[in-house]
């Protein structure tokens, strides 16, 4: 079983004083329904599963009153069971499927015999009519593709290793080198494979490539049937905008740009196209700042942004075909730094940190700014050898050293502290952010 930190999220709820349901966002198939079913069987006497994508009847328990006591006697009436007052968890998967559901969750909650935890991709939840949300009875969560920390894991890197890792980073000093080297073969791995959890097991159960790339085209292609099913009206300029990603960030300036999917094209017109997506968890947002003040999201422009993959194995498995084995091999400057940018980006959001890039006018450009410290951090991503060159970055730090935190370059190469206080970091330190 793949080790996932959510698992401990769940069981600091479990003990959480005034307890409210608990919703498990994400898209499809991060493992949401794995670790709740795991969870829910190892820590609860009684677990109750209700799918209702798989078990579509079970929504005709919603149907009549919410009121807790009907709808449990409804559930009941369907072989469901045994309700045990303090030692029964209730699961509501898909539950993007039954809105009335979503509804009731409020008088579940204030009932107070049972716990709750609802879960649903992204792909619908904010797109179905909810008569009306369970606000204050419900807290909301989160759940990505396996992170890198995750990742070595499975992989079989021992908690040790990890923490020398984390040692090293705190106290920028170098990590041994053939630690180092092992690292990166790692980390390189992972930009290929990706954190989608079936892709992971295909990939370390078989130590064969070819089927982890069939386990990340089969979940693409479930990512647009689910477009098809779920979008209404955007669906075909969301899948547009989705099949276009790689190419994209295969460019120098990685900036989302409308006019190269149809000529004049609005924002306004891609607005609900682009939101759909980002709303589903199947890609990321990273809007330009245009000034490095905090709070950042006081100066962003809505209008100019780049748009990620949340996944690196998937965005290689989409539409950068042969990139996996040049990858493998060493070369990770390949499609201009836009795999290992991305995976940077994936790794902030797994974070809870809000995705901005910085760019004034063309004249500096800052991959990534995020709130840190009392102060605002800055990253540049350098996939090449020329990782000590970043003009833009000096020149940010000379403006704005009294409002910066930290100034930092992701790269291939070993933590060094550098001039004018920028610290070099390998790429995947970017797990201890």
């Amino acid at each position: 079983m793949l080790g996932r930190k959510m698992l401990y999220r769940l069981i600091d709820w479990k003990n959480g004083q005034n307890k409210r349901a608990l919703l498990v966002k994400g898209a499809r198939q991060v493992g949401k329904t794995f670790i709740v079913r795991e969870f829910g069987r190892a820590h609860y006497k009684n677990f109750i599963e209700i799918n209702f994508e798989r078990q579509p009847t079970a929504k005709s328990a919603f149907d009549g009153d919410l009121d807790a006591r009907t709808v449990i006697l409804n559930l009941s009436a369907m072989g469901l069971g045994p309700f045990e007052a303090g030692r029964t968890l209730i699961f509501f998967d898909e539950i993007q499927s039954c809105p009335r559901a979503r509804t009731a969750i409020k008088f579940l909650v204030e009932d107070g015999r049972f716990d709750y935890i609802e879960s649903g991709s992204l792909l619908g939840i904010g797109f179905r009519d909810v008569s009306s949300y369970p606000v204050g009875f419900e807290e909301q969560v989160t759940m990505y593709p396996l992170d890198f920390e995750e990742f070595l894991w499975a992989k079989g890197v021992t908690p040790e290793v990890v923490g020398a890792l984390r040692e090293a980073y705190v106290g920028v000093r170098p990590v041994d080198g053939f630690l180092h080297e092992r690292m990166m073969n790692v980390y390189r791995e992972y930009l290929v494979v990706g954190g989608m959890p079936a892709a992971v097991t295909a990939f370390i159960e078989n130590d064969d490539f070819s089927r982890t790339l069939r386990v990340q085209n089969s979940i693409l292609d479930s990512y647009r049937d689910d477009i098809s099913k779920y979008a209404d009206r955007e669906k075909h300029l969301a899948k547009k905008m989705f099949d276009a990603i790689p190419e994209q960030l295969n460019r120098k300036n990685k900036r989302f740009i409308l006019a190269d999917l149809e000529k004049g094209a609005a924002a306004r017109k891609y607005e609900n196209a682009s939101m759909w997506l980002t709303e589903a968890g199947v890609a990321m947002n990273c809007f330009n700042v245009a000034a490095l003040e905090a709070p950042l999201r006081f100066n962003e422009k809505r209008n100019l942004y780049k748009l990620y993959m949340h996944d690196t194995g998937l965005l290689c498995a989409q539409g950068m075909r042969g990139i996996q084995g040049e990858l493998l091999g060493g070369n990770i400057e390949v499609n201009e730094g836009g795999i290992t940018e991305n995976a940077v980006g994936a790794e902030l959001a797994k974070k809870g940190i809000p995705l901005y890039y910085y760019d004034k006018k063309g004249r500096s450009e800052l991959d990534f700014v995020f709130a840190e410290g009392g102060g605002l951090s800055v990253i540049e991503v350098k996939s090449g050898k020329n990782y000590k060159t970043h003009a833009s970055l000096d020149r940010a730090c000379g403006e704005a050293t009294s409002k910066l935190n930290r100034c930092m370059v992701l790269s291939k190469y070993n933590i060094e502290a550098g001039a004018n206080g920028v610290i070099y970091y390998p790429l995947y330190m970017a797990m201890f952010l």
